[in-house]
């Protein structure tokens, strides 16, 4: 038998959870916009101005990532991780890391500048970076939903007796 609906919600919502999902959020949102200079800043500079779409993408990958990390935070100590894809952590942080390229200039991010140019990064790369920001936002959906359904799963423990078989024929 599976956990009560409302303990599921109650574990998933509690305090400490909340709080490291709030600190996550702040701190993928620093992480990724300073030196994006999405968020200005006096450390940083930037080429070409932050496109209006930065902001909201900013914004849903740093409120996902956070989310994401408070699926790691045990409540209690009899709690078993959540069980589910074991990709779902590389997942996140590709896409988290995929975020950084999708809203960053193209011509000051020193591989695509390497890798293309300053003509192919605006010509190549930039037309790209609203795909970059879909496949981020993509990716930690799929990972914060993986984690989710961990959380809300009911492991079976090894020694359980297994289920009765119906009369076979």
């Amino acid at each position: 038998m599976g956990p009560a609906p409302g303990t599921v919600v109650r574990d998933l919502c509690s305090l400490r959870r909340l709080l490291v999902a709030a600190a996550g959020a702040i701190g993928t949102a620093l992480v990724v916009g300073v030196p994006t200079v999405v968020i200005p800043n006096p450390l940083f500079g930037r080429e070409l101005p932050v496109t209006w779409w930065s902001y909201p993408v900013l914004a849903v990958v740093s409120v996902l990532s956070g989310v994401l990390l408070a699926t790691y935070v045990r409540e209690r100590e009899a709690e078993p991780d959540a069980a589910g894809d074991d990709r779902a952590p590389r997942r996140g942080l590709v896409a988290g890391m995929l975020s950084f390229f999708a809203v960053g200039c193209p011509v000051c991010n020193k591989i695509v500048l390497l890798a293309l140019g300053t003509s192919g990064a605006v010509t190549w790369f930039a037309p790209v970076q609203p795909w970059l920001a879909a496949v981020s936002i993509g990716g930690l959906v799929w990972a914060v939903r993986t984690r989710l359904a961990g959380l809300r799963s009911c492991p079976v423990p090894a020694d359980a007796p297994a289920p009765a078989q119906g009369p076979s024929g």
